[in-house]
């Protein structure tokens, strides 16, 4: 059954709070016409957020929850994750308050995966400050990874540029041992995949960039495009998975090859990231691919410089908001579609 637009559940995890997540956060339900798409459910403190709120004058009108059956349809919810007092200091990387974040991640990501929340956005995080002995991953995806079902791929997304990453977050000297066949084949088939089900592209097309400066050239400036990558991409191609490739990644986006798929799949995190960030002008979102759940959230980071200040740029995170929307829609609707028996024509005698 479809969801009306107002009852999809969009859970927002609180991000940094002395960074401008909280800010882009406000800043984008100030828009009434956003809570006729969905009902936000903030992972926070409403006593938290109210200082917020007042420290940028912002208009919205805050829902304070304990639990989740209590949430007020068309309302900004806020479910209170903690009760006690959280003193907030813009432009601080502080412990406290990075203990604070993946409290709101971590129960999010529960309601999430117990199906009390729809989809979820993320707000941006302070990967040093959120390490601790109960929370050792880099960020997001990777304890999203280990906690939903499928294999997390990092994807960012504006408009009809796709980037998605064959590795992400790992040292760049760490780059050419973590690439194996087995690993290509793995990812751009979760890059498939995505494309049909959450973006409604039949046949997608893929492009794949090379590792090393113009791929290798003929192995003078390394092997592992000849290597590893040329004969991954030719395995899934004589399967039938329009995979292009590999391109030397200097000239693929400033020709403007890139216009001609659906997706481009770099290899190492700034690859990918640089050219899609000069882009996508401050709309991108970075989308995690691959999971049975939705996650979205905005490209760029806490942002201490100018945290508190007001001025911070909330597109990214409306943009988040709406791209999760959408694949929460595509997924119905390509679960509707698989489960109708393709008609047939009936013989003639």
């Amino acid at each position: 059954m479809i969801k009306k637009a107002e009852n999809i559940i969009v859970g927002i995890s609180i991000g940094d709070l002395n960074g401008i997540g909280s800010e882009v956060i406000l800043k984008t339900f100030e828009d009434s016409r956003m809570l006729e798409l969905c009902t936000p459910v903030i992972f926070a403190n409403v006593k938290s957020l109210s200082f917020v709120k007042k420290t940028f004058e912002s208009t919205s009108m805050l829902q304070g929850i304990d639990r989740l059956n209590q949430i007020v349809l068309g309302k900004i919810n806020v479910l209170n994750v903690w009760q006690e007092s959280v003193e907030v200091k813009f432009g601080v990387n502080d412990e406290k308050i990075g203990k604070y974040a993946i409290k709101s991640f971590v129960a999010a990501t529960k309601a999430l995966k117990e199906g009390l929340i729809d989809v979820l956005v993320t707000a941006p995080i302070n990967k040093y400050n959120i390490q601790s002995e109960d929370f050792k991953f880099p960020g997001h995806t990777d304890y999203l990874d280990q906690e939903l079902e499928g294999n997390a791929l990092m994807m960012m997304v504006q408009d009809n540029l796709r980037v998605g990453l064959l590795t992400d977050h790992i040292p760049l000297n760490e780059v050419a041992s973590h690439l194996t066949e087995e690993l290509i084949i793995k990812k751009i088939e979760t890059v498939k995949h995505s494309l049909i089900r959450d973006f409604s592209v039949n046949k997608p097309k893929i492009a794949v960039l090379g590792l090393n400066p113009h791929c290798g050239d003929g192995g003078v400036i390394g092997k592992e495009d000849d290597e590893i990558i040329k004969p991954a991409l030719k395995k899934l191609f004589d399967k039938g998975t329009l995979v292009f490739g590999p391109f030397a990644a200097d000239g693929f986006f400033g020709s403007n090859q890139f216009e001609k798929y659906d997706a481009i799949v770099a290899t190492y995190h700034d690859q990918g990231l640089i050219p899609f960030k000069t882009l996508s002008f401050g709309k991108g979102v970075n989308y995690t691919a691959g999971l049975d759940k939705i996650r979205t959230s905005p490209d760029h980071g806490t942002a201490y410089d100018i945290a508190g200040k007001g001025i911070a740029d909330y597109n990214s995170f409306k943009e988040a908001v709406y791209l999760a929307i959408d694949i929460y829609n595509s997924r119905n609707q390509y679960a509707e579609i698989s489960q109708k028996p393709l008609k047939t024509k009936e013989k003639q005698i």
